[in-house]
């Protein structure tokens, strides 16, 4: 049984969340500040988080922060009434993998739970020259040393990977690995290719991770 922490501080969007969840199978658990929810997240296994942006005695976004910090890998959903774009490039920046509106239908966040329980329990082995990634555990290994990844560097990794030898455009990348829609270029994209390049001491002009200007990205075995 899968287990979900929410992290919310209106109670009726909480019980509500908590009823409709267990009643899909999940097991829930839950708080109404960021504090408790940040200890909740650092020390119990959990496998997914919903996550109010605006909390008492600690913010969604700091919560989210410190937990990918700690190289925590649990998918993080902000539930917000915040709906900017520079509050959804701020949110996937600090490690958030999706972003729902309040109000927000009930079936519509389901799916997206359901859709991000899919992405992780995908078992396969995928390689890039001397870049292994093995799903089932999790884990970036080059050149026979793991590579410690946050959440959202490993799965834009993995999705250049699963479409090697194809151009990857930007919006495409937002849209599949994080799961948001909106046409807008934002740049997080960038941020998050140049730690991945500089973990694993790949040269930006490497043909392994290329960068196709004013498109996206492509992976390539040398």
């Amino acid at each position: 049984m899968a287990k979900i922490l929410i992290i919310e501080d209106e109670l009726g969007i909480s019980n509500f969340l908590t009823q409709g969840l267990e009643e899909e199978g999940y097991e829930i658990i839950n708080t109404n500040n960021g504090i408790t929810g940040l200890e909740l997240a650092l020390n119990q296994k959990v496998d997914l988080i919903l996550l109010d942006w605006m909390l008492p005695k600690m913010s969604g976004i700091e919560v989210c922060k410190k937990i990918r910090e700690k190289n925590k890998l649990v998918p993080i959903l902000f539930l917000t009434a915040r709906d900017t774009i520079q509050d959804t490039i701020e949110g996937l920046k600090e490690g958030a993998n999706d972003y729902i509106k309040k109000p927000f239908s009930f079936e519509e966040l389901l799916e997206r739970i359901k859709i991000h329980f899919r992405h992780n329990n995908s078992e396969e082995i995928l390689t890039l020259g001397k870049i292994i990634i093995d799903i089932a555990k999790h884990e970036v290994i080059a050149d026979g040393k793991i590579i410690l990844f946050t959440q959202k560097e490993y799965a834009l990794l993995a999705y250049l990977l699963k479409n090697k030898g194809r151009v990857c455009t930007r919006t495409e990348i937002i849209e599949k690995v994080w799961n948001i829609y909106f046409e807008y270029d934002s740049g997080v994209i960038d941020v998050f290719m140049n730690s991945i390049r500089k973990k694993l001491n790949i040269n930006k002009d490497n043909d392994i991770l290329k960068t196709i200007r004013g498109i996206g990205y492509i992976a390539n075995d040398n």
